[in-house]
């Protein structure tokens, strides 16, 4: 009975591509085994844009012809973003998200593939070059589903929701997320990476004997797949939206969250937790928070140490800056080999703050060099910042392995070095004949500088100038390998990390160059992602695409108000607001607190997620809740304090639970128990480098919960007091630059004196409220 259906459901699809479609030739490069031949209209965009693309357009795929071009091209072919185009040439059928996958879907009665992943991501290149690309699969995909291609980065609604189906299925998440849906877009099975085949890497069902159980399913137990389908879409709706609390959370949350911490600590290592082991960027900042709040040691030495073993470890890319993922061991030793931009970003932050507290120049080396990188190797030519590159490289030999281009051989090593610095290098980056990772070396350093040169009987200077020297030449050497793909599509939220990020460094390390970076890049944001008042997600090949959401408009405001104090110019203050007005009016949920990931004008899909959690990424209600405390002292207008209240009720009860799931949140939690210090610094007209004795004393103290405000008598106090109200009145007294500390609009003396305001903005006073 099963082979009739199928044979009937053949007969069906065969009269389908009759009547719908061209015939294609066995010469057509668009035919896909298994699947219907591709209309006219579609066929004749796909040989303009390769004619356009040129010859020198290199098609990821093993199916080549006898000249090296692609044996198969599908929809993802038209597609700007890198993940998808990885894809383009899979003898998969593809479709990107959208209606005409799912009116297909409807009209043949065919479930739905829906395959999530991101461009870097290694476990997706696995799979695709396992199953994907293999002809059987695609073969079997293409004869009974419909298979969508969604790049996570570019719609992170579509990933949220059906990630939560996933956890609703009681399966862990992850990338790739592969998930099946009926027409009408509701999931009724998933899972994140499957083998090829039955047996493949140890598991004893592969992703063909899956395909075929949930084809035969699909069609013999309909009623069920549907009930199965409507309780997995009312579960998501539920999951995506927290419960509605009317209540502030207490105080003690931020003693809880920290005992938390301090419970699942690593001594030895660092970090919390075992592996894989992710950096932990939000903990970091509110832990140092916490401890100026309350002068807990135990705070700090879990910073300190987490630091330090993570700048040590293999995680981070000694050679070149910048952080790697996450460690699959608990020393951070061996790394997943992508660097993501939002990382670094938030890392950035992380050291400047530690560096602030504990004045370990340590740990602004750290900070410095992943700027550098940023800036030398994930900048565009106009400024903006690319998002990621890959874990995987090309060897000499042509194949792809994970972390090649970032580790050594002893040979190498020598080569490049020389034998008298090179046994300095090896022993001091702890690498070894036999290496650490497949037979090579992950750069590390298990022994700090002070004690190596002690060990070894060597001049520190001289060390350090050694160090330096040849990581500069190792960094050439290594330049002369093929790097990994580094994705160039440009996403505002983590460009607004990112600015946020050299605005700050800017503003801690007097570094103008950093400052400028930061308004390269939201220069670039607003010339080429803003249009006609709303922003856009992401950037590619010269044009702006998808709805912003919620972390975009989020981080990009966060970034606008740093640089409004790393620049004094109100400009950034006034574009701050009026991307505010736009997440109240189209994001925010105006009865019980908070913002929906999308606006209310997004394309309608199962669920509207209001995000409640904190993970790699701060959820954007996190940040934005900070930013409404900070436009309310800005502006002393009450009603950004009140939604900033009115955010963290409505996930109190996460907060009083599990505070640590909210950890960026907890910054703002922490600012509303705080009186925060309004710093005001007005110099004579004209003259507002006189500002920078007081910025240099505002330097040397970590005053987390704060607004700085740097202004000019004449036009630019007149300008700002029309949103600054709290400038009002201010004047350069005695015609000398003067700095007012205030808290809620209550100043104290103002001053000339530059040893009288260190000791007005040292001061720190918690209030229970």
């Amino acid at each position: 009975m099963i082979i009739k259906l199928h044979l009937l459901f053949l007969i069906i699809l065969l009269l389908n591509s009759l009547t719908q479609t061209i015939h294609a030739t066995s010469s057509d490069p668009e035919i896909l085994p298994g699947a219907i031949s591709f209309k006219a209209s579609l066929v004749e965009k796909i040989k303009n844009l390769k004619i356009q693309r040129g010859d020198n357009y290199k098609p990821r795929t093993k199916h080549l012809t006898l000249t090296g071009k692609a044996k198969y091209t599908n929809r993802l072919f038209l597609e700007s973003s890198p993940y998808l185009l990885q894809h383009a040439h899979n003898p998969v059928n593809w479709y990107p998200w959208g209606d005409e996958a799912f009116a297909v879907a409807a009209k043949l009665k065919r479930p739905v593939l829906l395959s999530v992943g991101y461009s870097t991501c290694h476990w997706c290149h696995v799979m695709e070059e396992e199953s994907f690309e293999d002809i059987e699969i695609a073969t079997y995909i293409n004869e009974n589903f419909i298979a969508i291609k969604v790049d996570r980065e570019e719609r992170p609604d579509i990933d949220a929701i059906y990630m939560a189906a996933l956890y609703a299925l009681g399966q862990n998440g992850g990338w790739p997320m592969n998930v099946w849906l009926t027409p009408d877009r509701k999931p009724f099975y998933g899972g994140t990476y499957f083998p090829a085949r039955d047996g493949d890497r140890g598991n004893s069902t592969g992703l063909l004997t899956v395909l075929k159980i949930l084809k035969h399913t699909y069609q013999t137990r309909a009623e069920e797949i549907i009930d199965r389908s409507e309780y997995l879409a009312n579960t998501i709706k539920r999951n995506l939206q927290p419960d509605s609390e009317s209540t502030i959370p207490k105080i003690d949350v931020l003693k809880l969250a920290a005992e938390y911490y301090k419970n699942n600590f690593d001594a030895f290592y660092g970090g919390t937790g075992n592996a894989p082991k992710f950096p932990s960027s939000t903990a970091i900042q509110f832990l140092l928070r916490y401890h100026n709040r309350t002068g807990d040691k135990k705070s700090l030495e879990i910073v300190e140490l987490t630091l330090t073993k993570m700048a040590a470890g293999g995680i981070y890319d000694q050679i070149g800056g910048g952080f790697h993922r996450y460690s699959i061991d608990n020393e951070w030793l061996v790394p997943h080999f992508e660097k993501m931009l939002y990382d670094n970003a938030l890392l950035t932050v992380d050291y400047l703050e530690a560096y602030q507290v504990t004045k370990n120049k340590n740990f602004q080396r750290i900070a410095n060099e992943i700027l550098h990188y940023i800036k030398r190797d994930m900048t565009s030519a106009e400024g903006a910042f690319y998002s990621a590159t890959d874990a995987d490289s090309p060897t000499p030999k042509g194949d792809n392995e994970e972390g090649y281009f970032f580790t050594w051989s002893t040979e190498e090593l020598v080569k490049t070095l020389g034998k008298k610095n090179s046994d300095i290098v090896i022993r001091y980056y702890s690498a070894s004949k036999d290496g650490n990772f497949e037979g090579r070396n992950i750069l590390n350093t298990p022994v700090s500088l002070d004690s190596f040169s002690r060990e070894n009987s060597i001049n520190k200077d001289n060390l350090v100038e050694i160090i330096r020297e040849s990581n500069q030449i190792l960094y050439q050497q290594r330049k002369t390998r093929l790097p990994p793909i580094r994705d160039e599509k440009i996403l505002v939220a983590w460009n607004g990390l990112m600015i946020s990020a050299f605005a700050k460094a800017g503003l801690i390390l007097n570094n103008q160059g950093y400052i400028q970076q930061a308004i390269n890049s939201a220069q670039f944001i607003l010339d080429n992602l803003y249009i006609n008042g709303r922003l856009f997600r992401s950037y590619k090949d010269g044009a702006a695409k998808h709805n912003a959401y919620l972390s975009d408009y989020a981080f990009l405001i966060a970034s606008f108000l740093d640089l409004y104090e790393a620049t004094y110019d109100i400009n950034w203050l006034y574009q701050a607001i009026d991307l505010d007005k736009t997440l109240e009016n189209h994001y925010g949920d105006s009865k019980n607190g908070g913002f929906y990931m999308t606006s209310n004008d997004h394309e309608k899909l199962i669920a509207r997620e209001k995000p409640g959690y904190d993970g790699a990424e701060p959820t954007g209600n996190s940040i934005h809740a900070l930013n409404l405390f900070r436009l309310g002292e800005f502006t002393a207008n009450t009603k950004y304090t009140n939604r900033a209240v009115k955010t963290i009720k409505s996930f109190s009860s996460t907060l009083e639970k599990s505070p640590m799931a909210l950890s960026k949140m907890l910054l703002a939690v922490d600012f509303y128990y705080d009186k925060a210090k309004e710093i005001i610094i007005v110099t004579p007209d004209k003259k507002i480098h006189e500002s920078e004795k007081f910025i240099n004393e505002f330097r040397k103290q970590f005053i987390p919960n704060r607004i700085l405000s740097v202004l000019s008598e004449g036009e630019s106090i007149k300008t700002a007091t029309k949103l600054i109200s709290i400038a009002d009145g201010k004047v350069a007294i005695n015609n000398k630059t003067t700095a007012y500390v205030c808290t809620l609009g209550s100043c104290e003396l103002p001053t000339n004196n530059i040893n009288i305001f260190s000791q007005q903005i040292s001061k720190t006073e918690y209030p229970d409220k």
